[in-house]
């Protein structure tokens, strides 16, 4: 059976990345592999229903981290875990990297307590960590992340954050990139559109070749 592969899309909001998540399912499945699309906080119900206590109700720093884990512990065991033992691509619009940038950037909370729950939360049988084969990172500028949101939907609790915050979202990846670079591939995300597909297609089409699909 072909190994699971697990590939996770950041950036801060506005860096468009959901708009080329199915453009990779695309690809993934044209070189044979099942595909399972979710996102995180969310991917189950339970998940679901911590992703809107987060995006939408004021809390305490380390509440917010605590239930962000609490959300993606459900989603490993109910979700990720179990396709990538079918030998899935699992393909997740955000990971445990957004935590890190979002909550140990943003908010300025404790990088070592938030290792400390990634411990606990993605630990496997064998002693290792889930983390994800690869991370597409869509690295933007806040400013220009700021223009791009500034016509869209009605923001969360997140996109309305001033742009130093995004500022230090951005530092916060830059920091876990580089903690962890061998599987972070990072795009310039102020590209046009066809760029940025184009990229992507090309780094997640060599992972696959490297995977063996």
């Amino acid at each position: 059976m072909t190994r699971g592969t697990f590939i996770t899309f950041e950036g801060i909001d506005g860096a468009g990345k959901s708009t080329h998540i199915e453009r990779v399912a695309q690809l993934c499945r044209e070189a044979g592999r099942a595909v399972v699309r979710t996102r995180e906080p969310g991917g189950t119900p339970v998940s679901e229903k911590l992703r809107e206590l987060v995006l939408h109700e004021p809390m305490d720093a380390l509440t917010e981290a605590l239930l962000m884990f609490a959300a993606r512990r459900e989603h490993l065991v109910q979700v990720i875990e179990p396709a990538l033992a079918r030998g899935d691509v699992v393909l997740c619009d955000r990971f445990t990297d957004a935590t890190f940038a979002y909550q140990g950037g943003g908010r300025g909370f404790d990088w070592q307590v938030l290792a400390q729950l990634e411990s606990m939360v993605q630990a496997l049988p064998d002693g290792a960590l889930r983390q994800p084969d690869l991370t597409v990172w869509f690295d933007l500028d806040p400013h220009i992340a700021a223009e791009r949101l500034a016509s869209a939907r009605v923001p969360d609790k997140f996109e309305s954050q001033p742009a130093d915050f995004f500022a230090a979202v951005r530092a916060g990846y830059a920091k876990r990139q580089a903690e962890m670079p061998d599987r972070f591939a990072r795009i310039d995300a102020a590209q046009s559109m066809d760029a940025v597909g184009a990229n992507v297609s090309r780094v997640v089409g060599a992972w696959l070749g490297r995977d063996g699909a």
